[in-house]
């Protein structure tokens, strides 16, 4: 939509997700803000095992003045069935690390060169039970921009970041089922429109969701 100067110069409207400040974003993200129960097409049955905890960091910056969230495609292994998927950086809690906020920000300096000091914690949001027997902690965090990052080649193929703005659209997703109907494994998840190529799905898209409805609710 665009709007216009007395002198009919056009001026380009921001997103209203872009015209959020740092603090803006933290009260949103507050205890209990934006908590529900986990989604229908990330429920498991009776795990066979306890669910593991785990934590993935949502890094945050401003270019332009418009929000960016930083993503990584994961390394190409015959035996890691998140091979060449689009995520977060991330990983499994450590006995050594004293919280999940502690995971999120060791595998992001681990995968992508990202210091923990560089990252203002803005909160969390409600983990989330995955298939792989995970329960996923969502820690949200913005940067100052630019920043020197570098994958880490056996874990990070490549890093790279999505507006807000884009992410925000309503039609830019669907729900599709996934791996094929009637398959024994069968289940909705949530797949984005593809972005310079690369295509965020599952348990990613579904975080990214919660995080655009935390930062857009009234």
């Amino acid at each position: 939509m665009e709007s216009r100067t007395p002198n009919d110069r056009p001026l380009i409207e921001q997103p209203p997700i872009d015209q959020l400040s740092c603090e803006a974003i933290r009260a949103r993200l507050r205890p209990n803000g934006c908590r529900a129960a986990p989604p229908a097409d990330l429920d498991t049955p009776t795990p066979r095992r306890p669910f593991l905890r785990a934590a993935v960091l949502l890094t945050l910056y401003r270019l332009d003045g418009a929000w960016h969230l930083i993503f990584i495609r994961r390394a190409e292994h015959e035996q890691d069935r998140h091979s060449g998927e689009v995520g977060f950086p991330g990983g499994r809690w450590q006995a050594a690390d004293p919280s999940c906020t502690a995971t999120a920000l060791r595998e992001a300096q681990e995968e992508i060169g990202l210091p923990p000091t560089q990252v203002d914690l803005l909160g969390e949001l409600r983990p989330l039970h995955t298939v792989s027997q995970y329960l996923v902690t969502p820690v949200v965090g913005c940067v100052p921009w630019p920043q020197r990052l570098k994958p880490e080649p056996r874990e990070v193929a490549r890093i790279f970041s999505i507006p807000l703005g884009w992410l925000v659209r309503p039609d830019g997703h669907r729900l599709l089922t996934y791996p094929a109907p009637g398959h024994p494994e069968a289940r909705e998840l949530v797949f984005f429109d593809e972005f310079e190529g690369e295509r965020l799905w599952g348990v990613s898209a579904r975080i990214t969701l919660d995080l655009i409805a935390c930062l857009t609710r009234p």
